[in-house]
């Protein structure tokens, strides 16, 4: 009997590695924080911050740089180390100046969402702190609070806070805006009816005075 022999299969040919190819004109990450930042301090600083504000087409007062300074959990108001600047694209997932645009204005519309609130309060409580300046200081001007508040909150309760800030620009009472008065700026917002503010209970000792002297003043202003 003659055994017939098993004639071997060619092995298919390994798939192609994938190539990733890069635009010359696009620069990483780290290339970017070189081009924005001071080469003697190796920090982007309030200069090289405008510079950046002014390629992504945004003004400094936007919502959208204190966005990324919270994703990138900066320390120092209008300082970017480098590794708050990695740490900042990791989070919104980007890798080029485009990606960095994208990120941030989808961030800007998701976060007004009712599905984002919890992410707004971590917005919201870092743009206070962010403006602590100095150690162990505990309010912030209320000029700075004025126009804080108009970037943060302007967009999500715009009759609110137009008439906050102008009550807040008005008094002579508070200087300066501590943390547990930003906190129930935002509260007040969120929960009180406006403009009736029929919900609103002066007794109840849940919202600070500078909160009643706000109401106080609308209802002089409506009678």
């Amino acid at each position: 009997m003659v055994r017939k022999s098993r004639r071997t299969q060619p092995k298919a040919p390994p798939a192609p590695v994938p190539v990733i190819v890069i635009d010359d004109d696009e620069e990483s990450p780290d290339q970017l924080f070189n081009l924005y930042a001071n080469k003697a301090t190796k920090t982007i600083e309030p200069a090289g911050i405008e510079r950046l504000c002014a390629d992504l087409g945004i003004a400094h007062t936007d919502v959208r740089i204190l966005m990324l300074a919270w994703k990138m959990s900066a320390a120092r108001m209008g300082y970017f180390t480098r590794t708050e600047w990695g740490n900042g694209f990791n989070a919104l997932r980007a890798g080029t100046l485009q990606n960095l645009s994208w990120a941030l204005t989808k961030l800007q519309t998701d976060i007004k969402k009712e599905g984002f609130k919890q992410v707004f309060l971590e917005l919201y409580s870092f743009a206070f702190k962010y403006c602590l300046t100095e150690d162990m200081q505990k309010t912030v001007e209320t000029e700075s609070v004025c126009e804080l508040l108009d970037m943060v909150l302007g967009s999500k309760f715009p009759a609110q806070v137009g008439k906050l800030v102008e009550y807040l620009k008005c008094q002579t009472d508070y200087k300066a805006i501590n943390k547990d008065q930003w906190e129930a700026f935002y509260r007040f917002c969120n929960e009180i009816s406006f403009p009736d503010m029929k919900n609103y209970d002066e007794n109840s000792g849940y919202y600070p005075l500078i909160l009643d002297g706000f109401v106080d003043w609308m209802k002089e202003a409506k009678n």
